[in-house]
């Protein structure tokens, strides 16, 4: 073999050591990157599963009253017994030691979702922050810094990260299916109040569209905009909303930085399913 021949070997052989080399690199590092995503997430996953002590389930609360098609029946006859939902009980004050910018909690039983809800000064520091204040990618779930925090307004808007382990709003995906929506309820509680509500339209909406529009009363354009949210609507849902009711509009990411996937309820009266 000439000595041209080896000289070209040893340079075959040290290129595919190099190559061997930065492969090995670029998987150890993919691999460090992985292992440091689970952990982050994890440690995110694992503070929000211990806030859940701060909220109980309620059993179905049994009340009495009678039955509108029993009018006449002889007296003594037992009232008929209905079921009424209660939504779950949270402890706000132990809430509140440990971030006074809490405002709620938001229950979606069929999404198996369940987070205390913050709100501050803008829409930034709980993309990065959790609810005890880690910076970690789960965030908070947070209120648009410009509604009124007792869920007053027309509209009021709730943010939450799509997170790929299914953590924050990461199981609003499910709902690309039909089939998946086994209840179509939202439970939000405040430390005033119990709602409960009704899922309306379920959408891909712009992020620079009208889905995100904030109302200072409940007028002909509030009614408009229900009309059009509803009609975008991706799934079959026989809830309506006018311009009387109460709206939540619960947003995640999509991955495609120009569009958001949303979930809008309507509140329920006492009584209304």
């Amino acid at each position: 073999m000439s000595k041209k021949e080896k000289k070209k070997g040893r340079m075959g052989g040290i290129i595919r050591n190099l190559v061997l080399i930065i492969a090995a690199a670029v998987f150890l590092f993919s691999a460090y990157q992985l292992v440091m995503i689970y952990l982050e997430y994890k440690k995110g996953t694992d503070e929000y599963d211990k806030i859940r002590q701060y909220a109980v389930e309620s059993p179905v609360k049994e009340e009495t009253k009678e039955n509108d098609e029993a009018e006449g029946e002889e007296e003594g006859e037992e009232a008929q017994e209905v079921q009424e939902p209660q939504g779950p009980q949270i402890d706000f004050e132990a809430l509140k030691a440990v971030n006074p910018d809490v405002v709620g909690w938001i229950e979606i039983e069929t999404l198996d979702i369940s987070y205390p809800i913050v709100q501050t000064t803008d829409n930034d520091h709980y993309l990065h922050y959790t609810f005890e204040g880690q910076r970690n990618a789960n965030g908070a779930i947070f209120l648009e810094h410009t509604n009124s925090s007792d869920f007053e307004d027309c509209n009021t808007i709730i943010y939450g990260h799509n997170m790929r382990n299914g953590s924050m709003f990461g199981t609003f995906r499910k709902l690309h299916e039909q089939s998946n929506l086994t209840s179509p309820y939202v439970w939000i509680c405040t430390p005033k109040h119990t709602w409960r509500y009704k899922i309306f339209s379920v959408h891909t909406a712009s992020v620079t569209g009208e889905t995100y529009t904030l109302f200072s009363m409940a007028d002909e354009q509030f009614a408009e905009y229900l009309k059009s949210m509803k009609s975008a609507s991706e799934l079959q849902l026989d809830a309506e909303a006018d311009k009387d009711d109460k709206v939540i509009t619960m947003s995640t990411c999509t991955g495609n930085s120009s569009t958001r996937f949303v979930i809008q309820a309507k509140r329920l009266e006492k009584g209304e399913n």
